[in-house]
């Protein structure tokens, strides 16, 4: 299976996108890709500590502090955080039941380590994509 076959059939297949990094800032990639993912029909859990303090929602949902507070299948986590801190979320990831079946690190986010650990634990991950323009490029119909 080539890469593409591998993001295709992520995008077709997930229903439910936790995004870590979540914004509300319409400028950031951490706001425009999930509300176009959101407009394509997926459901959008936003995760973000520091909105989910001030009791905000995106997206008909209300932020979540931490990836480990998901009690509910996640077919994808789409990140939104710069690779160094990744490390830091790994224990959150590994946490998460059920785990998810795939952790998507958008364009410029690389981390060797942190991929490793993941797919040892059973969860796919793709690397420096972007789920908007991916989604755009391969033409996937709306859910």
């Amino acid at each position: 299976m080539t890469d593409m076959d591998r993001v295709r059939a992520v995008l077709e297949q997930a229903k439910t996108v936790a995004v870590l990094g979540a914004s509300l800032q319409p400028q950031r990639a951490g706001h425009y890709v999930p509300a176009y993912l959101h407009a394509q029909g997926y459901r959008i859990i936003p995760v973000n500590p520091l909105h989910q303090r001030q009791g905000e929602s995106a997206w008909g949902e209300p932020f979540r502090a931490t990836l480990a507070e998901l009690r509910e299948p996640i077919d994808v986590v789409d990140v939104f955080r710069h690779p160094g801190f990744l490390p830091a979320h790994l224990d959150d990831f590994l946490a998460m039941q059920p785990l998810p079946r795939t952790v998507w690190l958008q364009s410029g986010i690389r981390h060797e380590d942190f991929a490793q650990r993941l797919r040892e634990a059973g969860v796919e991950v793709i690397q420096d994509r972007c789920m908007l323009a991916d989604h755009r490029v391969l033409g996937i119909a709306p859910k």
